[in-house]
């Protein structure tokens, strides 16, 4: 049997307010492009998840918002405070309780990209893969029977992209 991965790092996010709560800081214009773009980029090559699992972070979810209606079915989303910039073990703990076929993950680095980095075979032929900036996106297919048999360097790279492969830098860094 063969499940699929999805991982999405959050979106360019705003750093308008350098005092502003890191949890709730929003997407900032170029972000919202960018969430956009990979939620066409997905439904074009139909990597379209079950359920998405996704930190309840404003900027995690706002990605999400923006994903999700690109794809149909719209997979079922679920916020987790537990995905708020977590190490790659807190999320294989979660994936090993998920029974779905596709699951996508919307977190933050550094986490999210060393997961990405930790569980291919080999690493996707793409500059970005390694520092897996806002809103990357890789495709991981692992041949296993559940995600409790998932182990490190057992996935395949099908897909990975960045939004700056997808749309350049469609505006600036800022609101």
């Amino acid at each position: 049997m063969t499940l699929r991965l999805i991982l999405i790092r959050h979106a360019k996010s705003s750093w308008s307010d350098p005092f502003a709560d890191d949890h709730a800081r929003v997407l900032n214009k170029r972000g919202r492009a960018s969430a956009e773009a990979i939620g066409k980029w997905m439904a074009k090559h139909a990597y379209l998840p079950d359920v998405v699992l996704c930190s309840d972070a404003v900027r995690t979810q706002e990605t999400a918002e923006l994903i999700l209606p690109q794809l149909s079915p719209t997979p079922k989303l679920r916020l987790s405070p537990m995905l708020y910039h977590a190490a790659p073990d807190t999320i294989v703990d979660m994936l090993h309780r998920e029974d779905a076929g596709a699951i996508a993950i919307i977190g933050h680095n550094p986490g999210i990209g060393m997961m990405a980095n930790g569980l291919v075979s080999s690493a996707p032929n793409h500059h970005r893969f390694s520092d897996y900036p806002t809103c990357a996106t890789t495709i991981i297919d692992f041949d296993i029977a559940g995600w409790g048999d998932m182990q490190r360097g057992q996935g395949r790279a099908v897909d990975f992209v960045v939004p700056r492969d997808l749309i350049g830098t469609a505006g600036p860094d800022t609101d």
